[in-house]
């Protein structure tokens, strides 16, 4: 059973949306039991695939028995294990929080949430470039639909800038999968990765030309300037748990980033990598100053998390801008810590709304909260960590993150990341205070919120101080994940044995 557990973060999900939207009408309380059931094994399952990964070990499981490069694999190091755990702690939030009735909003909730999962939790595991592609699209169609749940015109309005430029980024990314396969002659990540070391010369403008393409592919969906525009009004009219599970969905593109960078375009490829260093340090640093900007001038929650969510985005870019051990250790506990907290907030974001009724998630003064004293707390606690205040994991993560840094990265770095800090503590005082101390008048709005909802809520802001108390854990697997990221041919020789050797 143990070499099967590869396979089952996209099992799962498959067998349990099948079950969810096969039954499309009605039984609410068996959609939500199948669809909190399968997220729990998959957490589950995620916990022993990281304890596997975490003995350095690389395992891969061949789909069919078709053994690589030719056949389909699933491959488990440190970093998809890490990525894999990730998803499913966040899933568990999203989907008991969705349970408290935004899934009963529109139809196919809980079918299109494993689907999701299937696409995101596939897209970290694989080792095949075109299924890799696969994925992605299998993860948007999910998210076109979720999107769109409960209807609405900020919604509808949303997703038609959405769909269209992740339909061109699909676009790309096949055309770009299409020219480094004509010039490879392989699809297998691994198998790539090896025969670039010994490339013709007259190809290498095709290989260039293909990095480069895949370089925009990543970039759109990593969320980095210029191609960020699409994610603030989407993640801002998205329902509460489809926004909160989107949080991961940037980490997809900077996970291809630093899988796609370093196995395929790595060293041991003639050093291909280096093409996109400079556009992604830049960019990164460009993205977290426009962010900030973003941030000061959001007048709604919802659109302040989600330009929270660009800063994180600008953090986590610079790091792999770096191109250091150091620095990728820093940037994933960092993109541990950034995931599940801005994922909290958005929830947070639709209770703190449900609670002030009309005038909803807009910082504008209303009347005072039911449970607003509760909702007050886990603000500030939210606003702290994500800001990067101690004593919680958000100014743990930005320190590793400063301290990587070279000193002519500290020039640009330090002084960008701490400004955008600045911004997103001003930004998150002036709502709170308006939120929450303006609010005085009148007798309190609302009802009491649903258990459902806290705990989903809770469950992901609770990650600021664990990732705290468990520093030293978390940071020895982060460093050891860098390190195993650092030396591709590991893989190489896992999946080719006979990778490198002349016939």
């Amino acid at each position: 059973m143990i070499q099967h557990l590869i396979v089952l973060p996209v099992v799962l999900p498959l067998v349990a949306g099948i079950l969810l939207l096969y039954q499309r009408q009605g039984l609410v309380h068996y959609k939500r039991a199948v669809s909190v059931i399968a997220t729990l094994l998959l957490l589950l399952v995620s916990i022993a695939l990281v304890r596997q990964a975490a003995s350095g070990e690389i395992t891969y499981y061949a789909l069919g028995d078709w053994q690589p490069p030719f056949g389909v694999v699933l491959v488990l190091d440190r970093l998809s294990a890490l990525m894999v755990l990730l998803t499913s702690l966040l899933a568990v939030g999203a989907v008991v929080f969705a349970c408290g009735g935004d899934d009963e909003k529109g139809s196919n909730f809980h079918g299109l949430f494993q689907w999701q999962l299937l696409g995101i939790n596939g897209a970290f595991l694989t080792g095949d470039l075109f299924n890799l592609f696969v994925f992605f699209e299998v993860l948007l169609l999910a998210s076109y639909a979720l999107l769109l749940h409960g209807g609405g015109k900020a919604r509808i309005q949303a997703s038609v800038h959405y769909v269209v430029l992740n339909l061109a980024g699909s676009s790309l990314f096949l055309i770009a999968v299409g020219i480094l396969y004509g010039a490879t002659g392989t699809l297998n990540m691994a198998d790539m990765g090896d025969k670039l070391a010994s490339l013709p010369a007259e190809r290498e403008g095709l290989v260039t030309a293909g990095a480069l393409m895949l370089l925009v592919v990543f970039g759109l969906k990593a969320a980095i300037l210029p191609l960020y525009f699409w994610l603030p009004r989407a993640y801002a009219a998205a329902p509460a748990p489809v926004a909160a599970l989107f949080a991961i969905m940037t980490k997809v593109g900077i996970y291809a980033i630093l899988r796609v960078y370093s196995l395929i375009f790595g060293e041991q490829a003639g050093g291909l990598v280096a093409l996109e260093q400079p556009w992604v340090w830049w960019l990164a640093l460009a993205t977290l100053a426009a962010a900030g900007v973003g941030v000061m001038a959001a007048r709604d929650l919802r659109l302040l998390v989600a330009y929270l969510v660009l800063i994180s985005v600008g953090t986590l870019l610079a790091g792999v801008g770096m191109r250091s051990v150091e620095a990728t250790s820093a940037l994933l506990y960092y993109l541990i810590h950034t995931t599940l907290v801005t994922g909290g907030l958005f929830l947070l974001a639709e209770m703190i709304g449900l609670q002030r009724g009309k005038p909803g998630t807009r910082i504008v003064k209303g009347r005072p909260l039911v449970q607003g004293n509760a909702l007050a707390i886990t603000f500030f606690i939210g606003a702290i960590a994500v800001v990067g205040m101690p004593p919680l994991s958000g100014a743990l993560g930005k320190a590793m993150v400063l301290v990587a840094a070279e000193s002519t990265q500290r020039v640009w770095l330090w002084p960008l990341l701490l400004l955008a800090s600045l911004a997103s503590l001003i930004a998150l005082s002036r709502a709170g205070s308006t939120l929450f101390w303006r609010s005085h008048r009148g007798s309190p709005s609302g009802s009491p919120l649903s258990r459902y909802q806290w705990f989903g809520m809770l469950w992901l802001l609770s990650a600021a101080p664990l990732l705290v108390a468990f520093a030293g854990p978390v940071s020895s697997y982060t460093q050891a994940t860098g390190e195993q990221l650092a030396n591709p041919q590991q893989l190489i020789e896992t999946l080719l044995p006979d990778a490198g050797e002349t016939p």
